[in-house]
Formats: C-alpha cells, sequence, structure tokens
C-alpha cells in the first residue's frame, strides 16, 4: 500500500481529475479513490475538508497533499513511477512537458465553449472564431508530437503528456470536430485504453447534472 489518497471531481465534467486519474490507473498505481461532486450544496465543506486550495484533484501521500494535476503527475512520476511518466530521450521529454505546460495555460476559448462531457456528443457544433483558433493550434500541437516521436502515443509509449491531453480527446470526438489523421489515430487509441474506458463507464452511471457544462445541440 502506498497510502495514497485522489481527491477527484465529477467524472463526467472534470477534466483536471481524469489527468491525474488516468495517469496513475494506466501505470496500476495504488491509490483510494474520493470523489466530491461540484455545484452541490456540500461542495464548499467537503473541498475545505480535501483541498488546500479548494479545488480537485488532491493527491494525498499520508499527511502530505498535492494539489494541481500537473504536480500532482510530476509527483507521481518521480515517487512511484521510476521516471516511466516521461520518454527516456531529453528532447521528447522537453517537448511533452512544454506541450503540457501550453496545455495547462491556454486554450481558454475551447474549455469555455467545448466543457467535456464524457456523456453526451453534441449535435451542430459550430466553434467560433476564438475557439476555432485554438481548434487549429490543439491539431497543430498533437500532430508536432506525434510526428517528432513516430507514435502511437504523443511521446512514443503512454506518457504524462497523453494523460494530460486525454481530455482533448474527449472533447474533439464530443463535439464533432474533424481532426487530421493523425490526431483522429490517436483519439481512437486512446479512447482504447482499459483504464479510460473505465473512466467513461463510471461518468455515464454518475446522476449529477451541471446546467453550465451541458452545451445544448445546434443543430
Amino acid at each position: 500500500m502506498n497510502n495514497l489518497t485522489l481527491v477527484i471531481a465529477n467524472k463526467n465534467y472534470s477534466s483536471w481529475s481524469l489527468r491525474a486519474w488516468l495517469l496513475m490507473s494506466h501505470f496500476k498505481v495504488n491509490f483510494q479513490e474520493v470523489r466530491v461532486p461540484l455545484d452541490t450544496p456540500e461542495t464548499p465543506a467537503l473541498m475545505d475538508q480535501h483541498s488546500p486550495n479548494r479545488r480537485v484533484p488532491v493527491l494525498k501521500i499520508g499527511k502530505l497533499s498535492v494539489w494541481d494535476s500537473l504536480a500532482i503527475c510530476e509527483t507521481v512520476n518521480e515517487r512511484f513511477l521510476q521516471g516511466a511518466g516521461w520518454p527516456s530521450n531529453p528532447d521528447l521529454r522537453a517537448v511533452g512537458r512544454s506541450a503540457c505546460a501550453e496545455m495547462h495555460s491556454s486554450f481558454l476559448a475551447l474549455r469555455q465553449t467545448m466543457p467535456m462531457n464524457c456523456r453526451r456528443v453534441v449535435k451542430g457544433f459550430t466553434p467560433d472564431a476564438a475557439t476555432r483558433a485554438d481548434i487549429d493550434r490543439m491539431h497543430t500541437l498533437l500532430s508536432d508530437c506525434l510526428q517528432q516521436s513516430d507514435g502511437p502515443f504523443l511521446l512514443g509509449r503512454f506518457s504524462i503528456a497523453d494523460a494530460f491531453f486525454a481530455p482533448v480527446a474527449f472533447r474533439l470526438r464530443g463535439y464533432g470536430i474533424e481532426s487530421p489523421e493523425p490526431v483522429t489515430a490517436w483519439i481512437d487509441r486512446m479512447l482504447e485504453l482499459p483504464s479510460l474506458q473505465a473512466w467513461l463507464d463510471a461518468a455515464r452511471d454518475e446522476t449529477e447534472t451541471i446546467d453550465a457544462e451541458e452545451v445544448p445541440d445546434q443543430g
């Protein structure tokens, strides 16, 4: 036992929770899971109980709390994966870290207009100009990673980068976005992962609905 607890939010909606959960699940790190549903009367008190910044995910290692999905992924890689979360090639590691940092800080329009929703396919979605620009940059970023590594995952084998961009696979597919062939193949490969299928099954079983995250069909 690693005495690990990962605090997450709704699997249907919480893209940041997915990133940490997927890395740990894919590499079969043993952890307990605590789910804090978002947008309920109990949410603030539960966040106060579990999270230093009242956000999730949070990884608890004994008495230590690690918050923010990128910090969690790096900590898990360092302490429990013997570095296997990144490729051995230093150039690919640098590319992967750059891509994850960009994902962490950018793509605001995409996040706002295409929230992750694992249970739905939105019909007739038409991105506005800012979202279209984010989608185009996302396609370029993913294609460049796949070209530099020769795939099949973003940095060759499955890595922190794939965990970090997993919500993008749901978004591009769920909003009917046409992607270039290498990105489409990567999305298919990601959605076939047993760990990602387990997340999707659990998301479908959730009963909570957050209206602000439910983008209506547009055609």
